[in-house]
């Protein structure tokens, strides 16, 4: 058993080397197809037949056929064959593959096995070629033709390019290769100045397809190389008429040519077609051209035949024709003002540069008279400059002025300039639309008055002041009722316009309007600035913005602001106002605000500015210190009252006698040997003055829990005299005070008492101490003194 299973892969490998053997089972199918090449969408045929003795190790009565197009499985039907043969029939009904293969397989031990093959292919006839053209190269004289291949047929094609004579038999001209869709026929099979007719011809299995035929002389479509232009040169003198002279290619000498000359001046946009000069003649005129311009002049020539092809332009040749004096009547515009100097007229005259063909050449000046130019005699000039505008003083009642214009072939006539008055009708409507980016439509409403012309000035609008002398038209149709405005025209950019009509013997008064030609938002929005808040308003204002910024005609204002909750609110003003009045803020509230400015086009806002109300109004603020003021008034008043009334003052400030007023102050102890008198060492120099004059009881009081404490013994006092000082002579004694019998008396040196204070109660905290009912009799200098409040000793 081991070795039949090791034995079996041995055998399938066998079989299947045998199978694919080109002797073996190969040799044993064959696969017949209706055709190998179809119209693609078409029906296909196929057969394959199985000799089932020519393929080893097939079972009899036991071969099954399969299909399969390429890797997809198609079904067809099996039959028993003469001879012993399996046979299958395939038909699929649309073939719809360029390219496929069919191939035919058994079954053997359970898998399929390919035993035949056929390769189809499906496409469609080839399709004609369009638009067969050829060339003639005089160089080789080889016949270059090319076309248009039709649509791909999917299936190899061949092409030829055949070419028959007029007694000869149809040949090859030409194969083109690698695809292309052209091929040169060598000289050798042309037939020069006779006709032939040429075709293209494609070939592929299911058909044949030929383009339209071309019976042409190949001398016919020759394309010549270009003329030589040799001289231009401008006769007779004072025309406008110039003589060419050129050269033709070498080898067209024998020939019918037909040329064409083009020309232009380098301002001008298109060419200029002079047609129909035989090139033979090799020369030829032609006439109207401008005086003193600069033309660039190119030729080219063909055969005289209807199907010849053009040379090409042969190198520019510049040419400018000879000057001639100018010819124009130049439009005018002026403005007069009197002059400082009296009796003088300063006049502005504008005007416009000629027209190249009225110009005859390049303007080399202007020039300004007080009158017309006679034969023989040159008038005054009073400007003479190259450019368009002149200033220049002409005495006062000057009505006219002359303008004229030179070259270096002679001066234009003069151009009269009529200083007219302003003072004409003017117009009832102007207004100005765009008509894109860089020019402006003006329409306005003819006046009843006839008008001989109008003129039309524009001037761009600053910050600073500027003039554009250029910046105007004259529209000479008096009947006109628009005019459009293309000098000098930006976008965003603001213009002032005015429109002038001309009467026959006065200038009419202008008529303004605005206008932008393309709009936008602002460029910024103006800075805003906070003049006055309260609680509940705030004002701002803002500086108008500057017409160089403001990109558009400024259609409103808008202001918003919001507090720290996103309360947001917004109000429009009217561009003309700078200033605005925010009402309903609440109180002690922080704001954020900021404005918009718009146009048509768009807005712009600014950047935020932050205030924050008050808590009170002026008003308010005021009244508060008016109140504030009036109760200060009021507390003012009420002192001086009291002040004035000696009994109120009485009971709030009590009168305290001031010893240090009293007469008492005068007196002095005597200084003793033995007891030195202190005060007069404690004080400056100066009048000796007693502070305080005490009289205490004999026997202290007992304090409360308190045992008396004893004293030490005091040495006995010897009697102090007392002397009185008066004037600059010495001290007089008047009485000696003995002090042995008077105990807790103070002695000097004592503090003197305050103006204020009152002497009763005052003491050192060394115990309880009061005043006799009674001034001791002992003591005879209180009962000698008149001390102011003595009556109080006795209370």
């Amino acid at each position: 058993m081991a070795r039949r299973s090791a034995g079996t892969p041995f055998l399938l490998q066998i079989s299947l080397l045998l199978l694919l053997h080109p002797g073996g089972t190969l040799s044993c199918a064959s696969v017949a197809v209706g055709s190998p090449i179809v119209p693609l969408g078409s029906a296909v045929t196929a057969t394959c037949t199985i000799q089932s003795e020519l393929c080893h190790g097939l079972e009899q009565g036991k071969v099954q056929i399969s299909w399969m197009l390429d890797n997809k499985p198609v079904a067809g039907t099996q039959r028993q064959g003469a001879g012993g043969t399996e046979v299958s029939n395939l038909t699929l009904p649309r073939f719809n593959r360029t390219q496929a293969r069919l191939w035919c397989c058994v079954e053997w031990n359970g898998t399929k096995q390919r035993v035949g093959m056929a390769e189809i292919r499906a496409g469609y006839p080839p399709a004609k070629p369009l638009n067969l053209s050829c060339i003639l190269n005089l160089g080789d004289y080889g016949l270059t033709c090319q076309w248009e291949q039709g649509a791909d047929s999917h299936l190899p094609t061949s092409v030829t390019l055949k070419c028959a004579g007029s007694r000869t038999q149809a040949v090859t001209g030409c194969t083109p290769q690698g695809g292309h869709s052209r091929c040169t026929v060598p000289r050798r099979l042309l037939q020069l100045y006779r006709e032939m007719e040429i075709w293209v011809s494609v070939t592929n299995a299911l058909g044949t397809a030929e383009s339209e035929h071309l019976c042409i002389d190949p001398m016919d479509v020759a394309k010549l190389d270009p003329p030589t232009l040799q001289s231009i040169q401008s006769i007779p003198f004072q025309t406008d008429c110039v003589a060419l002279a050129w050269d033709m290619a070498q080898g067209t000498e024998h020939m019918e040519l037909q040329c064409e000359l083009r020309y232009r001046a380098p301002e001008d946009t298109a060419w200029s077609l002079v047609t129909g000069i035989v090139g033979r003649a090799g020369t030829a005129q032609h006439c109207g051209f401008l005086f003193g311009t600069q033309y660039h002049f190119q030729m080219r020539c063909r055969r005289s035949s209807a199907l010849a092809y053009w040379s090409e332009w042969s190198s520019a040749r510049n040419y400018t024709t000879h000057e001639k004096a100018p010819t124009a009547k130049l439009d005018t515009w002026w403005g007069a003002q009197p002059a400082r100097a009296g009796g003088w007229l300063e006049v502005q005259l504008r005007w416009k540069a000629p027209q190249l063909y009225e110009a005859n050449g390049r303007v080399l000046g202007y020039r300004v008279t007080l009158s017309p130019r006679r034969r023989g005699r040159d008038p005054p000039t009073v400007c003479n400059t190259t450019h368009t505008q002149c200033n220049f003083l002409v005495p006062v009642g000057t009505r006219k002025v002359y303008l004229s214009v030179y070259n270096a072939a002679g001066e234009s006539a003069a151009t009269e300039v009529v200083l007219l008055e302003r003072k004409g009708q003017p117009l009832a409507v102007l207004q100005a639309v765009p008509r894109d980016k860089s020019s402006l439509w003006v329409h306005w409403e003819a006046p009843l008055a006839p008008v001989a012309a109008y003129v039309l000035e524009w001037q761009r609008v600053t910050s600073e002041p500027g003039h554009c002398s250029a910046c105007w038209q004259m529209e000479r149709d008096g009947a006109a009722t628009a005019a459009l405005i293309q000098y000098g025209i930006e976008p965003f950019q603001r213009y002032n316009i005015s429109l002038y009509p001309l009467y026959k013997d006065a200038i009419g008064i202008p008529i303004h309007t605005a206008a932008y030609s393309q709009q936008k938002a602002p460029s910024h929005a103006p800075k805003l600035h906070l003049r006055r808040i309260s609680k509940s308003e705030a004002e701002l204002c803002w500086e108008p913005l500057p017409v160089e910024v403001q990109n558009g005609f400024i259609t409103s204002y808008t202001i918003f602001w919001a507090n720290s909750i996103a309360d947001m609110a917004s109000a429009t003003v009217n561009p003309s106002l700078s200033s605005f009045v925010i009402r309903g803020l609440k109180p002690s509230t922080l704001y954020k605000v900021h404005i918009m400015a718009s146009t048509a086009a768009g807005g712009t806002n600014s950047t935020s500015l932050t205030l924050v109300t008050t808590v009170l109004d002026d008003t308010e603020i005021q009244f508060l210190f008016l109140t504030l003021a009036l109760v200060f008034l009021l507390l003012i008043l009420l002192l001086i009252c009291f002040q004035k009334n000696e009994r109120m003052k009485e009971q709030l400030w009590p009168s305290v006698p001031d010893p240090a007023n009293s007469s008492l102050g005068k007196w002095v102890p005597a200084a003793l040997p033995q007891e030195p008198l202190l005060i007069l060492a404690a004080r400056e120099p100066g009048p000796a003055a007693i502070s305080t004059v005490t009289v205490l009881e004999g026997t202290p009081r007992k304090l409360p829990g308190k045992e008396p404490t004893a004293l030490p013994a005091a040495p006995t006092a010897l009697p102090r005299p007392y002397v009185r000082q008066e004037g600059p002579g010495g001290p007089v004694q008047y009485a000696r005070v003995g002090g042995a019998g008077y105990r807790g008396q103070r002695l000097l040196p004592e503090p003197a008492p305050r103006f204020y204070e009152n002497l009763r109660g005052r003491g050192d905290g060394g115990g309880d101490w009061g005043v006799p009912e009674e001034p001791p009799a002992t003591f005879p200098l209180l009962q000698g003194l008149r001390i102011g409040g003595a009556d109080e000793l006795h209370e």
